[in-house]
């Protein structure tokens, strides 16, 4: 057991390490871009001081002259330069921000999609707005009219989400409810409630005007130096945290129960982690809204699970894929301003997603469709060769003994004669000639068709296997000598190497090596198998 804790906990270190280079690597931009923006707004109030004309704004921003304008317009070559070159200090801002906010996002989300607990993110989301709402509440009875406060704000909505996560527990493990019903009360609760509280603010002179709302659909362009520190250290504080607890969380998500008996702390492991999720939803509110914000927890996670079957690899791919999904929607969102950046962001990590749900080098479409084809091609040569060896197995058999690989090619046999021996039409049948032929097992000579000496050992090596399985479930698994030959059929493509070895091993008093066993059942040249 404590080889298993040390392969759970090696990937720590790595994990780690990733932390420290991106920190490195964000350190000079963060540093740069302060000092830019710090110089722009010298710039701004050295101008507003001198009476100057207000800066150049683009043509086309100039040309909206409602906010109810929603004219679809390609930007332009001078657009695409200057958002792709972060000439706008702001833009520069969101786009650190919102990347930042998708790697953190990302990693949070391996665990929860491994954890079966993809739509928590979605509980705290909605069970958020009462404590957004109150918070608002509580700083306008102290201080009536003042302008809202962000951090106010963030830890009311942090207080609520972790109050709904409790309650979604609490009634899981208290009562026999399952965790989708318990999910479903506490999310219409809470925004229920939010709702109520919401309808309420509109009542209050200033609530119109608090932008409440964009916590709830998000407001990435308004996105300032501070909100780009705080996703900072939240980003900081996340990764650490999965990195130190990477073996606590990786057991925790396989297998709870294993976890629990070997006397880890399970259910504090699993506090942290939805304390983990809390802290990402809220702080990324502001960028794609309570709503959305699930997506950026799931979404490349899910993405990255077809690309990987190992948990470190699928953790910094999470990562990867976030911040990318994250980048790549701002840059779009720069480009077409008509367009929210929160569903651009999410938008684009679902083609993300696409991409990965086709391509995928593990799970993905295209490639399980490959491996189909070829496991059918596999499987069609083999029963092709297989029934060749039968077809020809009395006529080669010498003294009694079964037939050499030699001597199956010193005879040719028609198609009509591997017909009866399977269920084949006959354009499969000609499809499977055709390819055998292609690869060099099977020569065709005047519609007579002959094993070459390749093709020949192919097929006293599929008899063999597939004999041997037969024997195997016949003297060990107590099948019916009338029915292992449909058994053998369902696994003897996919037994590898090891196994035959272990079938040779067991058979090998009454079977030497190098013999094919005599059929254990009558073989049926009427055609009555598939």
């Amino acid at each position: 057991m404590s080889r298993f804790r040390l392969a759970i906990r090696a990937p720590a270190a790595p994990c780690a390490a990733a932390i420290v280079f991106c920190l490195l690597l964000l350190a000079s931009p963060l540093r740069a871009a302060g000092e830019k923006f710090a110089a722009r707004q010298g710039e701004l109030a050295v101008a507003a001081q001198n009476d100057a004309p207000q800066r150049h704004v683009p043509r086309r921003d100039a040309d909206h002259h409602s906010l109810t304008d929603t004219r679809w317009q390609w930007p332009t070559w001078d657009d695409f330069v200057s958002v792709v070159s972060l000439r706008n200090v702001n833009t520069l801002w969101v786009l650190l921000g919102t990347t930042i906010l998708g790697v953190s996002a990302g990693v949070v989300g391996v665990f929860m999609l491994l954890r079966k607990r993809s739509l928590a993110g979605d509980v705290v989301g909605h069970a958020s707005l009462p404590g957004i709402a109150v918070a608002f509440l509580v700083c306008e009875a102290i201080s009536p009219g003042a302008e809202k406060s962000l951090p106010a704000l963030l830890v009311g909505a942090a207080v609520s989400g972790l109050a709904g996560v409790l309650c979604m527990a609490g009634i899981r493990r208290l009562t026999r409810i399952k965790e989708d019903a318990a999910l479903a009360i506490v999310l219409g609760t809470f925004f229920g409630l939010g709702i109520a509280l919401f309808t309420v603010l509109q009542s209050i002179p200033s609530g119109n005007q608090a932008g409440l709302d964009k916590f709830i659909f998000g407001n990435a362009a308004s996105m300032l130096g501070g909100d780009l520190w705080l996703l900072a250290i939240t980003a900081l504080v996340v990764l650490l945290s999965c990195a130190l607890l990477f073996k606590e969380l990786s057991l925790v998500c396989f297998d709870e129960d294993f976890a629990a008996v070997q006397g880890w702390p399970t259910f504090l492991v699993d506090t942290v982690l939805m304390g983990l999720v809390v802290l990402v939803a809220e702080v990324g509110a502001q960028t794609v809204g309570l709503i959305l914000v699930v997506a950026l927890l799931i979404v490349p996670a899910a993405a990255a699970r077809f690309w990987t079957q190992r948990v470190l690899v699928m953790t910094l791919l999470g990562a990867a894929l976030g911040g990318l999904s994250t980048g790549l929607g701002t840059i779009l969102s720069a480009l077409f301003p008509n367009f929210s950046a929160g569903p651009i962001i999410v938008l684009t990590g679902g083609a993300i997603f696409a991409v990965s749900l086709v391509f995928g080098a593990r799970r993905g479409m295209a490639w399980r469709l490959i491996t189909l084809i070829q496991m059918r091609n596999r499987v069609g040569r083999h029963d092709l060769l297989r029934a060749f060896y039968e077809a020809l197995e009395k006529s080669s058999a010498r003294n009694g003994k079964p037939a050499a690989a030699a001597a199956l090619t010193e005879r040719s046999i028609g198609l009509d004669d591997l017909l009866v021996r399977r269920r084949w039409s006959p354009p499969r049948l000609r499809r499977l000639v055709a390819a055998a032929r292609r690869q060099g097992l099977v020569v065709v000579d005047q519609k007579q068709l002959r094993l070459t000496e390749a093709g020949a050992a192919a097929a006293r090596r599929a008899a063999r296997n597939h004999r041997m399985w037969e024997l195997f479930l016949i003297q060990h698994a107590d099948v019916a000598p009338g029915r292992v030959d449909r058994y053998a059929d369902q696994i003897e493509h996919v037994l590898e190497p090891d196994v035959v070895r272990e079938l040779e091993d067991l058979l090998a008093r009454g079977y030497p090596e190098l013999a094919v066993p005599a059929s254990p059942h009558a073989l049926e040249p009427a055609g009555g198998k598939p």
